[in-house]
């Protein structure tokens, strides 16, 4: 998978990685509004239950997009998609605690933007 864009986290033993995809980000949108309020829901979630259940369906989106990829273009080798109950069964609330970190990179990885400069210096004051 694209290392530019994905993080990697261990679910009861097994690598996943988490990747931001389109269909991800417009899954998210349609939950939370936006990217833009990810972090505000998760910080504001009404008690701890809520929160953990937010963070556990994050965890299965992303993780289960870079699945869908590999699905997508291996047909002969295609691999199970996670179910919340999945990660739910086989992590811990300090794993969750663990791959904040990892939800934020490859947040922040798949909204990257490369800004170039144009080497054309046509629009520069020159005093």
């Amino acid at each position: 998978m694209d290392n530019e864009r994905s993080a990697i986290i261990n679910i009861g033993g097994d690598e996943f990685t988490l990747l931001l995809t389109t269909k991800a980000t417009k899954e998210i949108a349609g939950r939370y509004g936006g990217l833009e309020n990810l972090g505000d829901k998760l910080m504001k979630s009404e008690n701890f239950e809520m929160a953990i259940g937010e963070i556990v369906w994050l965890i299965t989106l992303l993780a289960n997009q870079s699945i869908l990829v590999h699905n997508l273009k291996n047909k002969d080798d295609k691999k199970e998609v996670l179910t919340e109950e999945m990660v739910e069964l086989l992590t811990t609330p300090l794993d969750l605690a663990d791959y904040k970190a990892a939800i934020t990179e490859a947040l922040d990885k798949g909204t990257k933007r490369n800004i170039q400069s144009e080497d054309n210096l046509k629009n520069a004051v020159v005093e």
